[in-house]
């Protein structure tokens, strides 16, 4: 085997044209026992890219697990070229004890690149930047929204990366939010250092739903066909559109909301997106778009207070909203219609 043949992660060397499940140490115990990322590694016979695929960098958000898990069981991935590296768990702490965050409530994706003799979430942080993201070319990074809000499955990355942009595109969501992420975070540092990295944002917390595991598992296949790492033909969203600007309506006042919206609508400006009622039921305000756009995530919480964010909008134009919106009606059983239609049971939708 040549020098160029050798792939090794944590320690182990794996060949071309096997795959092996391998324990990347991160931690311990109080008793000094090894905590460790269960990772899978895939290689293709012959040379090509290396990708990983994360999930559960924030314990609560399962639903990335979920996509990987169904990946190793329910599909036959006929890897031919390059190294594949799945990671269904990387927050284990978190994950032990279904919370988003590490025991000294850091948040590990506000961490990174991170440093060897920082915190727990820095040390860790480190050990991924120098295990996944120092040998790989690229990355997805799988996340759902936070606790008590829900996502139409949308991508994030940052678009003035032409390799990101790639990927991003080729991953074959409808929406595609443009931007670096937030500063410390797993995909901005990644892409930062070379290794161009876009996350799904994808459901709820807690939960590993169908339609969100299909568009995931789709996502994953159609970038490796992107890459040339498998021979197969991508499949294609209705549409897809670039988000660059998106803004939350907040509640006004204290109260309990009934929705006109679920994740996925379009919506017009001036539309009514949820009417706010006191605990006695007497109606208190309604709640508006500021302009035509796409719901791109709400809370699923009806109890809110002043200040505390409804619907989150992807702006879009008039045309687009008019355009889209006959695009998806035409193919209504589409995977993301499914995703749509199941998320929507998530809240409390009425009539506006």
């Amino acid at each position: 085997m040549s020098l160029d043949d050798k792939f090794v992660i944590g320690g182990h060397s794996i060949a071309p044209g096997t795959s092996m499940d391998v324990r990347l140490p991160i931690s311990q115990t109080y008793t000094g026992d090894a905590i460790n990322i269960p990772l899978r590694i895939i290689r293709g016979k012959e040379p090509g890219p290396k990708i990983f695929v994360t999930a559960a960098i924030h314990g609560d958000e399962i639903n990335g697990t979920g996509i990987i898990h169904d990946f190793f069981f329910n599909e036959h991935v006929d890897l031919q070229r390059g190294t594949l590296i799945l990671a269904p768990v990387v927050n284990v702490f978190g994950f032990e004890s279904h919370e988003r965050y590490l025991p000294d409530r850091r948040d590990l994706n506000r961490s990174f690149p991170g440093s060897a003799k920082g915190s727990l979430a820095s040390r860790i942080a480190h050990i991924l930047m120098q295990e996944l993201v120092g040998p790989c070319d690229f990355g997805i990074d799988l996340h759902t929204a936070a606790a008590q809000r829900t996502n139409f499955p949308n991508i994030r990355a940052d678009l003035s990366n032409p390799k990101a942009r790639r990927i991003a595109t080729a991953f074959g969501a409808m929406l595609t939010v443009d931007g670096k992420g937030p500063l410390g975070s797993f995909r901005r540092e990644a892409t930062r250092s070379g290794c161009p990295t876009i996350i799904l944002e994808a459901g709820e917390p807690w939960k590993v739903e169908p339609a969100v595991l299909q568009i995931g598992i789709r996502g994953i296949r159609n970038v490796l066909s992107e890459l040339e790492m498998i021979d197969e033909a991508p499949e294609k969203p209705p549409f897809q559109v670039k988000i660059r600007r998106s803004t939350w309506v907040r509640a006004a006042v204290g109260g309990i909301l009934k929705f006109h919206v679920s994740p996925g609508d379009f919506v017009e400006a001036g539309q009514a997106v949820a009417t706010n009622y006191s605990i006695m039921g007497v109606e208190q305000s309604v709640l508006t778009s500021e302009g035509h756009g796409i719901v791109l995530g709400m809370t699923t919480m009806p109890a809110v207070k002043p200040g505390e964010p409804i619907c989150h909008i992807a702006a879009l134009s008039d045309s687009q909203v008019r355009r889209f919106r006959k695009k998806l009606e035409a193919t209504r059983k589409d995977l993301h219609g499914q995703a749509q239609a199941d998320l929507a049971t998530n809240v409390d939708v009425v009539p506006g």
